[in-house]
């Protein structure tokens, strides 16, 4: 039996304790931020803020004492926001062992050095790293529908996490392209708020889809820049998580994005959401700030950033989209 230690207890970091739960074959420890929230998780085996109906079952260890969760972990997974994962990996890396798996299960990329999340986890420890992501919605995974999810890292890191990860209601492929798998993660949150704009305007199912197309295709520029692959843009990372988070009535990204399209401001809805966290709102900037070191033209991330973060009106950011100079696909 191996032991897998899950770092942050929000909806997806819930989810995946549970599916590794139903699983089996595991001893399992679950981290809160809050003691608060840990020890009501602890009493009542459900998380009411962020995973409502669904139940983590008795055995799993749920504590907020961060070094007690890591200890004697084989697999550390990593779902805390993408802004705190620093802290949380440099807090955990004096009691790490050198073959203890580090992984990333957050979307995101660090503000401030513009680096994925396995990078940061690199540069704070030495400890094998890998990435998990695709297409996923934390309560179906909860309720055990049929998901199929990327293993990315060396090919004996994804193998184990596919090995310990994997059952009859998760399916995991491997991918060695952590760069392509993680920028498709991140990025896609931001077109996600794009879908949400135009869903929010009623703009209709070819908007929509000349979106997501487009937003697929800016994906992937940049992620081939940054030493991706585009084959992987067009697998379970890329397009895959695409689709769903642009469509998905449970995408957060995209119903902040519907919010801002009906003229609400954004510091009003993320007041509104409750400590949930909306990854695209920040990736927006820093996706801008990686198109720029390597010369990738980003027109759809442009404007979602001007309506994030300059006030401009989604109308007026729609129609500069649609009048720009003629190209070839």
């Amino acid at each position: 039996m191996s032991r897998i230690a899950v770092l942050g207890a929000g909806a997806w970091g819930t989810a995946l304790t549970i599916s590794l739960a139903r699983r089996g074959g595991h001893e399992l420890a679950l981290w809160s931020f809050s003691a608060e929230q840990a020890e009501e998780m602890t009493e009542t085996g459900v998380n009411r803020l962020f995973l409502p109906g669904h139940t983590v079952p008795a055995g799993v260890l749920v504590t907020s004492d961060l070094v007690r969760a890591v200890a004697g972990a084989e697999i550390v997974l990593c779902v805390t926001p993408s802004e705190h994962l620093r802290g949380v990996v440099a807090q955990i890396a004096p009691h790490l062992t050198p073959k203890q798996i580090v992984v990333s299960a957050a979307k995101g990329l660090e503000q401030s050095s513009l680096l994925r999340m396995s990078q940061v986890i690199a540069s704070v420890t030495e400890n094998p790293c890998g990435v998990l992501s695709g297409p996923t919605f934390a309560a179906e995974v909860a309720a055990g529908m049929p998901t199929a999810i990327v293993a990315a890292g060396t090919p004996e890191v994804s193998k184990t996490i596919q090995r310990e990860f994997g059952s009859p209601t998760v399916r995991i492929y491997t991918n060695e392209d952590v760069a392509g798998v993680e920028l498709g993660g991140a990025l896609k949150n931001v077109i996600a708020l794009a879908a949400g704009v135009v869903n929010g305007l009623d703009m209709g199912y070819n908007t929509a889809a000349a979106l997501i197309t487009r937003g697929i295709a800016e994906i992937t520029r940049l992620a081939v820049a940054c030493g991706g692959r585009k084959q992987t843009l067009a697998g379970l990372s890329g397009v895959g998580d695409l689709v769903l988070t642009c469509t998905g009535s449970l995408s957060r990204n995209r119903m902040v994005g519907i919010e801002l399209g009906k003229g609400r401001e954004l510091n009003e809805i993320l007041a509104g959401m409750n400590g949930k966290v909306a990854e695209g709102v920040l990736s927006t900037a820093s996706a801008l700030g990686l198109a720029a070191r390597y010369g990738v033209e980003m027109p759809i991330t442009e404007q979602m950033d001007a309506i994030l973060h300059r006030g401009k009106s989604p109308k007026e950011a729609i129609y500069e989209l649609m009048t720009r100079p003629g190209r070839n696909e």
